[in-house]
């Protein structure tokens, strides 16, 4: 909760509060909270444990979270949860969605945690890393042990906080053409930059150099050595060449 640091009328949405543990700690911080709960056994717990939220019955991935939060676009939002490790991709693909709340902060599995904070160059570094991070500023704040959950889960979980940035790497009518960029070169992980990009766009290779050079990018350079930036200006050397994903 200290991660989220949020302040008295601050509006909260928690995702998947359970029995209300953390959503009872917000508000007696004095945080106006909505939380998303899809089991309907788990929901009357927390609606009893914590009357002064509000507790909705739904599935955060196809509900709108501003719409139920009651936040209009230009106000600010926070977002919080523990969120089940099996839907985190979604589940940050939701919460990054513009209009983008101010701070994020989950509980997710602690291998997760380490790609999403990965530097350029590193073993965990990849697609979702990238994608995080061209809008968003993260941070790996600590790990939780599998003890301190009952029952205990088989594997170790980490807190990040997101922190979306005030000028995003990537226009958001662009983000999916980014993501299919990016995922697209990641295949081709091992792979030279040049070989990677030829296979993507169906080019030739010198027009490949070409847009590598523009882009200020090595055509020897791997996918998991660019950073996001480099990414970034792939794209918009990409765009302003003719090219569109599928």
């Amino acid at each position: 909760m200290a991660s989220l640091a949020p302040a008295p009328g601050d509006l909260v949405l928690e995702i998947g509060p359970g029995p209300g543990g953390l959503t009872e700690a917000l508000a007696a911080r004095g945080a106006r909270v909505v939380a998303i709960e899809k089991d309907r056994e788990l929901v009357p717990l927390a609606r009893s444990r914590v009357p002064e939220a509000r507790i909705v019955e739904g599935d955060a991935l196809t509900l709108d979270w501003r719409e139920v939060a009651g936040a209009e676009p230009h106000l600010p939002l926070l977002v919080t949860g523990n969120i089940p490790y099996n839907i985190t991709s979604p589940l940050l693909d939701r919460a990054l969605l513009p209009p983008r709340p101010a701070r994020i902060v989950f509980l997710v599995q602690k291998e997760v945690a380490e790609r999403l904070a990965a530097p350029a160059g590193g073993k965990t570094y990849g697609a979702l890393t990238v994608g995080v991070q061209a809008v968003a500023r993260v941070e790996k704040l600590f790990t939780v042990p599998a003890g301190a959950f009952t029952p205990p889960p088989k594997v170790e979980s980490a807190v990040v906080r997101l922190v979306p940035l005030a000028e995003p790497l990537v226009p958001d009518g662009q983000v999916a053409a980014f993501r299919r960029l990016v995922v697209g070169l990641f295949s081709f992980r091992r792979k030279q930059l040049v070989r990677g990009l030829r296979e993507l766009t169906g080019w030739p290779v010198e027009r490949v150099t070409v847009v590598l050079q523009r882009a200020g990018l090595a055509a020897s350079a791997r996918p998991e050595t660019v950073e996001p930036y480099g990414f970034a200006a792939l794209l918009a050397v990409l765009i302003d060449g003719g090219w569109r994903p599928d």
